[in-house]
């Protein structure tokens, strides 16, 4: 007898992703990420030894790449969808989506230990690791919260090949901020920039906080509206997409606490 998982919009994701039903389905489905995530480090690694010239630009080249990839993800779709059917989704996310989110996250860690030169031990130097910790902190839980919140079906974007199983999430946290996972990455992402030590990390993050935005406003959110029409347009003049207001900060802390 099957019983359902517990993790919100699993059942929902592992019926139009078979693998995940099959003993070892995860890592079955990872095999390629990781294989593809070793050779990006190997890459960054003998980056930091033979060309530490062409630092930032290795990097900045491949998280371009990252996003054109996954944005086939978007492109092909009606495409794949003719041609393959009910099955478009799961060779898309395999083929497409995973290899593309692979290498974006391969560089959105490199900013955690990019060489490059040091920042200066000015007066307020020991807080930013201290600073660094605490975003760490608060983009996990954010993570956490905002997963539990859209599930996981909704995470991998399966929305965009079965818009008839998406559902509008209706939770306070999006009259808070836009994208909340985004967020929690970018916010994790700056937290290591600051436990880096050197300026390269920063800079890399600053890079990659353009580069979330571009893909938002010029792939995903296009998909948003396209959806939801001019309401999604109205709504994204009214909340922020990563930040709170000032006054919404108690509201995105009880998030945080609480996950209401």
């Amino acid at each position: 007898m099957s019983t359902s998982s517990p993790l919100k919009g699993f059942d929902k994701l592992s019926s139009h992703l078979p693998v995940l039903k099959k003993r070892f389905g995860l890592a079955r489905l990872l095999l390629i990420p990781a294989l593809i995530a070793f050779l990006i480090y190997m890459f960054f690694s003998i980056e930091d030894s033979t060309w530490q010239l062409w630092l930032l630009d290795g990097e900045v080249v491949l998280g371009t790449l990252g996003y054109a990839i996954l944005s086939l993800f978007f492109r092909l779709k009606d495409a794949l969808k003719e041609q393959y059917g009910p099955k478009a989704f799961e060779l898309a996310f395999t083929r497409i989506a995973l290899p593309g989110l692979t290498i974006v996250f391969s560089v959105a860690a490199r900013v955690g230990y990019i060489p490059g030169p040091p920042i200066p031990h000015f007066v307020g130097y020991p807080v930013l690791p201290i600073l660094g910790g605490l975003l760490i902190l608060i983009g996990a839980m954010l993570w956490i919260r905002a997963v539990d919140a859209i599930g996981v079906d909704y995470l991998t974007m399966l929305y965009v090949y079965h818009p008839r199983e998406g559902q509008v999430v209706d939770h306070a946290i999006y009259g808070v901020i836009r994208h909340p996972v985004y967020a929690a990455g970018l916010w994790i992402i700056f937290g290591l920039a600051l436990l880096n030590g050197t300026w390269f990390g920063p800079v890399l993050a600053v890079f990659f906080l353009l580069g979330v935005w571009g893909w938002l406003r010029l792939v995903e959110e296009k998909e948003l509206i396209e959806r939801f029409g001019p309401s999604y347009i109205e709504y994204r003049k009214r909340v922020p997409a990563f930040l709170p207001r000032p006054g919404q900060i108690p509201v995105f802390f009880h998030f945080l606490f609480t996950g209401r």
